[in-house]
């Protein structure tokens, strides 16, 4: 007979905590990838960190090993994953011509995400049941920077001018966003026990998508979560 009250073992205990410093080591790979102009490295590098935060969390909430030391190790790393890499990024690939304005408008960047996971680190130690992100999540930002520069190389777009631009403007949004008031979906509104055959048929479609056309699907992926936020808004929901 199982003892379901027993303390998780050793190992469980410091398993998601390690896959969180793997998502942290990526955001450094990341960083230095950038700074030496491997910008797709970088890209993908903050696409694994956003698989390690979601599997540290799943990994600490199946095991019961969550604890308030795992969600501020976390939100410490979810900084430069999905703060600082993101910013270097956007920098190093598109507004490094704008010299110390580029460096404003990132730096903005990084402030809003560091501000945005001090409200989710508050929400989350006071009232746990929301089922809603108040504000665009930071790895949904960092993830739509990735994104919009998989689908500039993928569609062979060469116009430094015009991304220089077209980045200053969609910097400074996802920096508002993340700071905002929109309501943007969150895993706990899925129900996944009632759900699990949709669940799994919708991973597998994107798992295929992925393999096929990892750029492209990216990009509508990242784009179909931002919308989605203002999206909740327009039909009436608020948080």
């Amino acid at each position: 007979m199982v003892d379901t009250n027993a303390t998780p073992r050793r190992g469980l205990i410091v398993l998601p905590d390690l896959i969180t410093s793997f998502g942290l080591l990526c955001g450094c790979v990341s960083i230095a990838s950038a700074l030496h102009e491997r910008f797709e490295i970088s890209a993908i590098m903050i696409e694994i960190s956003l698989a390690c935060d979601i599997c540290d969390g799943l990994v600490a909430r199946a095991s019961r090993t969550a604890s308030p030391f795992g969600l501020e190790y976390d939100s410490l790393s979810d900084v430069v994953a999905f703060g600082v890499a993101p910013a270097i990024l956007v920098y190093a690939w598109a507004l490094k011509s704008l010299g110390i304005l580029g460096v404003v408008v990132v730096g903005i960047f990084v402030i809003c995400a560091a501000l945005r996971l001090a409200r989710f680190n508050i929400k989350a130690s006071s009232a746990g049941g929301k089922t809603r992100f108040v504000g665009l999540p930071v790895p949904g930002a960092a993830v739509t920077i990735a994104g919009l520069l998989f689908g500039y190389r993928y569609f062979g777009l060469d116009s430094p001018r015009a991304l220089c631009v077209v980045m200053v403007s969609v910097t400074l949004m996802l920096a508002a966003l993340m700071v905002s008031r929109l309501p943007y979906p969150a895993m706990k509104s899925v129900d996944f026990a009632a759900r699990k055959f949709e669940m799994a048929a919708v991973f597998l479609i994107l798992t295929a998508f992925m393999l096929i056309a990892p750029s492209l699907t990216t990009l509508i992926a990242s784009m179909i979560y931002l919308i989605s936020g203002p999206a909740l808004a327009l039909s009436g929901e608020h948080v």
